[in-house]
């Protein structure tokens, strides 16, 4: 706060700063920045360096964080609903501000956990924030907001993935609830959540046009953690497959109209993610300057690493990737908080993030050697944890197919 005060000391205007910056992401470089979003900035790596990197290799060891106690944290600094309602417990602010903390949280030392605050944060909470009833924000926003409980999104299924329209989870109307049967899979926070985000078939219409979104407690009778599941990477992440037995859920715990729920999701899906590729952008660069760092001193042949021709123009090409990865990004962002129909830009820019990450991931890891087939080192630890960049929330098959469709290039049925 004290350095934020400072720049209104010296002259400099809220809405619009140029500054040379070195620590965020480990290199010199000049953007505009608007003020608020560098206090923002600089308040998320101070969480980042005292509460949860110390801690990152005990947690994922572990296999789980402590979700509770850091989204609290998280929650009192106001990270949790940057772009939501004042009058809920956020900050107000438009949804580049979220990209802009999304992009400092890849500073934490691992990818599951930026990835479970970014559910609580922008992907389990948008419909709810924009088309939820003011008694639902206070009952279920506001306490994630604070970061007083914690949510999960209920949208993928054993036999439905990235096909969102296929899934099988029904609530049936009976009288004023909805009785809820089926089960979920791959639930980032579900071992851990006091709610679920659900999305459920609420009629026998078209597939497009007879699902809900519900706000679902955890806690209610019939809900079962089937399982905490291993996975490749995101180790400190919970992931959880969760049946639904009978579950009786008020009907006045839908998301907005029912039977929207299935277009609702698809607006969620858009700031999720620009969200993650935001947040894997920052971590990209950090492994490609470790690894600058370490080939530097690493010698082979009498000389280091990085000396030879192949290796310091391969990371130039990666962060010429980067670079332009950030572009489109940015440029995405604008057109959205705009409210421009981003769906084909923050499928490319997914679609892109996700193969760039492999094949970053692969080439620093290369260079490292032995010690990139450990797991003491970040590069290795990316490289598990980026595969996913390519799988979750759509496949790059999805984003492909998304993306012809605004091209107009698909057969015709």
């Amino acid at each position: 706060k004290s350095f934020c005060d400072s720049l209104l000391i010296i002259g400099i205007p809220d809405f619009s700063l140029y500054y040379f910056y070195g620590s965020f992401m480990q290199t010199f470089r000049l953007i505009q920045i608007k003020r608020s979003d560098l206090c923002l900035k600089l308040n998320v790596l101070q969480i980042i360096d005292q509460e949860i990197n110390p801690y990152v290799d005990k947690w994922e060891e572990e296999g789980l964080f402590p979700a509770h106690k850091i989204f609290k944290i998280l929650g009192n600094a106001g990270f949790l609903g940057v772009n939501k309602p004042v009058e809920y417990g956020g900050l107000g602010l438009d949804f580049s501000y979220s990209v802009a903390v999304a992009e400092e949280l890849g500073n934490i030392n691992c990818g599951g956990i930026p990835m479970a605050i970014g559910v609580q944060s922008d992907m389990a909470t948008p419909a709810l924030a924009r088309f939820g009833s003011a008694e639902l924000k206070k009952e279920f926003l506001q306490p994630t907001i604070m970061g007083d409980i914690v949510v999960c999104l209920g949208v993928s299924e054993t036999g439905a993935g990235s096909d969102v329209a296929s899934i099988k989870t029904k609530a049936v109307r009976k009288g004023d609830e909805f009785v809820i049967n089926g089960g979920k899979m791959w639930t980032t926070n579900g071992t851990q959540a006091d709610w679920m985000c659900l999305l459920a078939n609420t009629s026998d219409g078209p597939p497009h046009k007879n699902k809900s979104l519900i706000c679902l407690p955890m806690n209610l009778p019939g809900v079962h953690i089937a399982r905490k599941i291993d996975k490749m990477g995101m180790w400190s992440s919970d992931t959880a497959e969760v049946f639904f037995d009978d579950v009786r859920v008020p009907c006045k715990n839908v998301i907005g109209q029912e039977g929207m729920g299935f277009t609702y999701q698809m607006l969620q899906f858009q700031e999720e993610r620009l969200w993650g590729v935001a947040n894997i952008l920052t971590t990209m660069e950090k492994v490609v300057q470790e690894t600058v760092n370490y080939t530097r001193q690493r010698k082979i042949f009498n000389q280091p690493i990085l000396y030879h021709q192949v290796v310091h123009f391969r990371l130039a090409e990666l962060q010429t990737e980067i670079e332009l990865l950030r572009s489109l990004l940015h440029r995405a962002t604008a057109l959205y908080i705009k409210g421009n129909d981003v769906t084909k830009l923050a499928s490319m820019a997914k679609l892109k993030a996700g193969r760039l990450a492999r094949e970053l991931g692969d080439s620093c890891l290369q260079y490292w050697g032995g010690m990139g087939f450990t797991s003491d080192v970040l590069v290795s630890r990316f490289y598990r944890d980026s595969r996913l960049m390519s799988i979750g929330a759509g496949a790059d098959e999805v984003m492909l197919s998304i993306i012809c469709k605004y091209m107009d290039t698909l057969p015709k049925k």
